[in-house]
């Protein structure tokens, strides 16, 4: 029965393959569970409800991706989209509900625009320099905040006493001269991250699957014996109960706060950034499979690109951020998987992991766990800094501008935007006007509204 629903045999696969592609791909990303819900309580979610509801985007995700588009992808809230919905936001002083609403509206949105098949037309109009600068951007965001939350970095002001950053005569402070610095060595929970680092770069350079969550949980472990973290009060838990209810987050979305001017870029970034996210992860794992047709195109790519959609839309009703393709899917192709059937199973282990949620409370207390995960991540998306052309200046710049002012304004906007404005400016000022498309100047111009309105940023 399995072999006929997601023709197994006719992919060259089997069913013992495709069972340990999925618990492969499961294994590798599992430290979502635990680094999701740690990021989006900086927005004011509650960590044990939006433990649940990272988990259950990532089982309907994935399950509807096997079932659907039966192809052997696992889905779940996306690194970097979680980020700009955390920090991202809070220059607009957005609540969290309005930050839900706007992954409700930006998943409509994507879902309009995969039914009307216009994906073809935006992803050519934005060069492919551009694509992988925000990327690197991203990435780089992810390393920083990573490094903050650790203490490996912090703050220019920290240390200092209040009065040395007063303004005479008035009652306001002053930026630090210096506004990072390195951190404090000589705290046993900053060394614990450097380990944990060290730790998830030796098991990544050695091939080893699941590398990040093994060093998550290596380092919430030795904290836990130098009495920093507390041990889990127990193995196992009920999900829906107690602390683990979704009462406090699920479909207490505000769509109406987010349909204002002032939201247009936020919808437009979270809009951008899952496509391109979701179409870079298709063509990756896509390669690595064989999937790909000889023109280098993902076949039926509108049935990946729907379930991304769909599952925005659900992330957003239950309380979490942007899902889509996840690039970790590539370690179970590389174990055989083949089909829908290894993104099923991937899914049906998200969902038993609700089961243990007691596991994750320590890790996400703990930064020195979890904050070594984000620089790992970070690391891996800024290898897309080499396929930007730094040799074409028109090139160069928007991609740079993009990058620089998404980590040095700490707003995924900010440099996503600047980069997409810029982008026109540089070819028309080059006199290279007819290289554009009229999507690309389209794009700047509805960008131009995050500055020339003077909206917060």
């Amino acid at each position: 029965m399995l072999n006929r629903f997601f023709a197994i045999a006719s992919r060259g696969s089997s069913v013992r393959r495709e069972v340990l592609g999925g618990v492969t791909t499961f294994v590798t990303m599992a430290y979502i569970i635990v680094v999701n819900p740690a990021i989006l309580s900086a927005a004011g979610i509650p960590v044990g409800p939006g433990t649940v509801a990272t988990i259950l985007s990532a089982a309907f995700g994935s399950i509807l991706m096997g079932l659907y588009a039966n192809r052997p992808i696992a889905v779940a809230p996306y690194m970097g989209e979680n980020a700009f919905i955390a920090f991202g936001l809070m220059a607009l002083g957005a609540t969290w509900e309005q930050r839900l609403g706007s992954v409700f509206v930006a998943g409509l949105i994507f879902l309009l625009l995969t039914a009307l098949q216009v994906r073809s037309k935006l992803a050519h109009a934005i060069s492919p320099s551009l694509k992988h600068s925000f990327a690197a951007g991203i990435g780089l965001f992810l390393a920083l905040i990573g490094l903050y939350e650790t203490g490996i970095v912090t703050s220019g002001a920290a240390g200092l006493p209040a009065s040395a950053l007063a303004v005479p005569g008035q009652t306001l402070l002053r930026a630090p001269d210096v506004p990072l610095k390195i951190g404090a060595f000589h705290d046993p929970q900053v060394l614990l991250a450097v380990g944990g680092f060290v730790a998830i770069a030796g098991l990544m350079m050695r091939k080893v699957n699941g590398a990040i969550l093994i060093g998550m949980a290596a380092a919430a472990a030795a904290g836990s014996a130098m009495g920093f973290t507390p041990a889990p009060d127990s193995l196992v838990a009920l999900p829906f109960t107690g602390e683990y209810t979704l009462a406090p987050i699920a479909l207490h979305l505000d769509v109406a706060g987010v349909l204002r001017l002032s939201f247009l870029p936020v919808l437009l970034t979270l809009v951008l950034m899952s496509f391109l996210d979701t179409l870079g992860t298709l063509v990756g794992v896509g390669a690595a499979g064989g999937m790909l047709d000889e023109d280098g195109n993902f076949p039926q790519v509108e049935k990946p690109m729907l379930v991304d959609a769909l599952a925005c839309v659900f992330a957003s009703l239950v309380g979490s951020s942007t899902s889509g393709a996840y690039i970790e899917s590539a370690a179970g192709i590389r174990e055989g998987a083949r089909t829908g059937l290894a993104a099923v199973v991937t899914g049906l282990l998200f969902l038993a992991s609700l089961f243990l949620l007691p596991l994750a409370g320590p890790l996400q207390q703990s930064g020195y766990a979890y904050g070594p995960a984000l620089v790992a991540v970070g690391m891996l998306m800024l290898g897309s800094v080499r396929k930007i052309d730094f040799d074409d200046l028109t090139e160069a710049l928007p991609a740079f501008a993009c990058i620089a002012l998404m980590v040095f304004t700490y707003n995924i906007a900010n440099g996503l935007t600047a980069g997409l404005v810029l982008y026109p400016a540089a070819k028309i000022a080059a006199g290279r006007a007819r290289e554009l498309s009229r999507g690309s100047v389209a794009l700047a111009l509805l960008c131009l509204t995050y500055f020339v309105f003077g909206l917060p940023h």
